[in-house]
């Protein structure tokens, strides 16, 4: 009895050991696939991600990292209800992760605009309230939270008001950041664009050490129609970062902006479609499809250009200018 007793004490023992490296191990195997998913999402593969981060989950079905990656990687192929399903899962299982619950608040905001959901409306500004409120210092939550108090009606939270309360507390952290929050306030909810300008050229001025505002900055001067202005932000990111991918696509629009260097302009974009993978926080893709068309264009070269506002559209159905010129081209044919 006595000997069967050793036995079945060291067999419980065993057992006790084992389990917690059993259970380390999957984390590691859970982790790694996580990194490689973030390699397959970074190159654009968002399918290949999802089944890498399937894969991580079944290793590991408590870690919000995976869930996180799987919300985002769904997201960037508009499944939003399995973006959604999967968001939640990241935030529920860490509630006080300031980053997912700002992603789950975009992501709530992409399915809303599709459903034209008044309540996933509300739950949009919630997440980015609770990603603020869980860390003061994610200032793209707060710029995201001033967007939406901007863009959204009264009835679902919008306020200007609380859109220019975040732009304080930005620049009160970062006055580069401030500068662009405020440039957003003053054209939206003041309608002054030459003080947005101000606020613009105040970015330049600071000579930030990222490139990410002075792209910021070739989108307004895009905006104002404004292609000189355009390349000297552009010239100003490329001493920052000169290989950074998406400077061919501002380089393509202020050419076809500028009506100069259309050739130049021409390679960048495709240049840009080529070697991009199109990503919700770059210069969609369709918007280069109609630059490109609006470049066929000027260059009179119709067929072409129907053919690319055909392509933008194939990719995005909401953008009102591409439609518009294509229905000026057809109807002229």
């Amino acid at each position: 009895m006595k000997a069967r007793a050793l036995r079945v004490a060291s067999i419980a023992a065993i057992a006790i050991c084992c389990a917690p490296l059993s259970m380390r191990a999957a984390a590691n195997d859970s982790n790694a696939e996580i990194q490689a998913a973030q390699r397959q999402f970074n190159a654009g593969n968002y399918a290949a991600a999802i089944s890498t981060l399937q894969s991580a989950v079944t290793q590991n079905s408590t870690g919000a990292e995976a869930y996180y990656w799987l919300g985002r990687s769904y997201y960037e192929v508009a499944d939003y209800d399995s973006a959604v399903t999967q968001a939640e899962r990241s935030v529920a299982l860490d509630p006080k992760n300031s980053l997912y619950h700002q992603w789950l608040g975009r992501i709530y905001g992409g399915k809303a605009d599709r459903d034209r959901s008044f309540s996933l409306a509300k739950k949009v500004k919630k997440e980015f309230e609770d990603a603020v409120s869980l860390n003061p210092s994610n200032l793209e939550a707060r710029r995201d939270l001033e967007e939406y108090c901007l863009d959204a009606p009264w009835i679902v939270g919008g306020s200007k008001d609380e859109a220019l309360a975040q732009v304080n507390a930005i620049a009160a952290i970062d006055p580069v950041l401030g500068h662009l929050a405020r440039a957003l306030y003053d054209r939206e909810a003041l309608k002054k664009p030459d003080d947005a300008e101000n606020e613009i050229r105040q970015v330049l001025a600071a000579k930030p050490k990222t490139v990410d505002p002075y792209l910021e900055v070739a989108g307004f001067f895009q905006l104002r129609n404004n292609p000189d202005d355009m390349r000297g932000a552009i010239q100003a990111a490329a001493a920052v970062s000169p290989n950074d991918a998406r400077l061919a696509y501002y380089r393509g629009v202020a050419g076809v902006l500028s009506g100069n260097d259309l050739t130049d302009a021409e390679r960048n974009l495709k240049s840009y479609l080529a070697s991009t993978p199109d990503r919700s926080d770059w210069p969609a893709h369709a918007a280069a499809r109609e630059w490109l068309g609006r470049l066929y264009e000027t260059q009179g070269k119709r067929a072409e250009a129907a053919e690319q506002y055909r392509a933008a559209l194939q990719l995005d159905p909401k953008r009102k200018e591409a439609r518009t010129r294509l229905a000026k081209l057809e109807k002229s044919q």
